[in-house]
């Protein structure tokens, strides 16, 4: 099955796809990437509705707003920006949207809440879980309003790398087994809009062995998926704290003079251990962006927030993002 491409209003070139699915490591940063991208995106005067699927309520935090309910809700921008909206998926919501659109059950969907028939359903097919949370994400890409796109681009704070590639191809799964009916017919449409340049898949992992392993492993499982990917975002990356490579003990001595800070020898030779940890550190660094490197895919470089995350600094990494091509 083939998914249309259709265009409707400015496109920031440096991110073409309409559904940009964000993944990494956890503690890698992704619901914050998955913010900055999606304010980056309305900067660009792309309407833009932000997802989530994992329970977690993160962007109601980076944002300082209320819980997200199972409803599609605006969320504060910069002046001059499109719309931004926010989305968190409900599994249990999911089914009983998706038992009224295609089996017209309405209230007797409702009905089924009750007596546990929800999670009975979800825990004998946990599968169903992901179809029914990338069936919705689908729902909002593509869906219209006079002909036009609601969203011109969805941002999908996705599940971590270790799980990405099977909740990604969970609906192929279902298509493939499913033999009639909605669920195939879903799940294929799923299916197919994920392996469509209108998707793109960004990792993002930091400059540490484990989360670029994982984001190297992620990648060669959706190449073998045949998902589209997109960039490999490096968060939190820091200016290096040495102009020059080997730093003496006078020289030591001599900035600690200047500073009006003690030179006694203690001091002198614990700032010279640091400064040898310090340039082991960047060699680690740079040989974790070379292994990036080889992976073919367009390098996007994130600052160290020292504070944290907050409203701020989200625009700050929604400016990085829009200048990266």
């Amino acid at each position: 099955m083939r998914v249309a491409e259709q265009s409707n209003g400015p496109v920031n070139h440096g991110w073409p796809a309409r559904l940009h699915v964000v993944t990494g490591k956890g503690g890698a940063g992704k619901t914050s990437v998955a913010a900055a991208l999606a304010l980056a995106l309305a900067a660009e005067g792309r309407r833009t509705l932000l997802v989530e699927v994992e329970g977690r309520q993160g962007i109601s935090q980076l944002f300082g707003t209320p819980p997200l309910p199972y409803e599609e809700r605006p969320l504060p921008t910069a002046e001059g920006s499109a719309e931004l909206r926010a989305l968190a998926v409900d599994p249990e919501e999911a089914l009983l949207e998706y038992l009224d659109m295609f089996y017209k059950l309405g209230a007797a969907g409702r009905a089924l809440r009750k007596f546990g028939a929800i999670d009975f359903a979800t825990t004998i097919a946990p599968g169903l879980r992901d179809v029914l949370l990338t069936g919705k994400v689908k729902e909002a890409t593509t869906r219209t309003t006079d002909g036009n796109r609601v969203y011109q681009a969805v941002v999908l704070d996705a599940p971590p790398t270790g799980r990405i590639g099977r909740f990604l191809n969970v609906t192929a799964e279902t298509a493939r087994l499913a033999k009639v009916g909605p669920i195939k017919s879903q799940s294929e449409g799923v299916a197919a809009l994920l392996r469509s340049p209108m998707t793109a898949v960004h990792v993002v992992t930091l400059l540490e062995e484990m989360p670029v392993q994982e984001t190297v492993d992620a990648i060669a499982e959706l190449n073998q998926l045949e998902i589209p990917i997109g960039k490999v975002i490096v968060n939190a990356t820091g200016a290096p704290l040495l102009t020059s490579g080997r730093v003496t003990q006078a020289e030591l001595r001599q900035g600690l003079a200047a500073a009006g800070l003690p030179t006694d020898r203690a001091t002198v030779a614990g700032l010279l251990t640091e400064t040898k940890a310090h340039r082991t550190r960047l060699a680690l660094e740079e040989s974790l962006r070379a292994e990036l490197a080889e992976l073919g895919r367009p390098l996007v470089e994130l600052p160290l927030l020292p504070g944290g995350v907050d409203r701020a600094s989200l625009e700050e990494l929604a400016t990085v993002l829009r200048t990266a091509n």
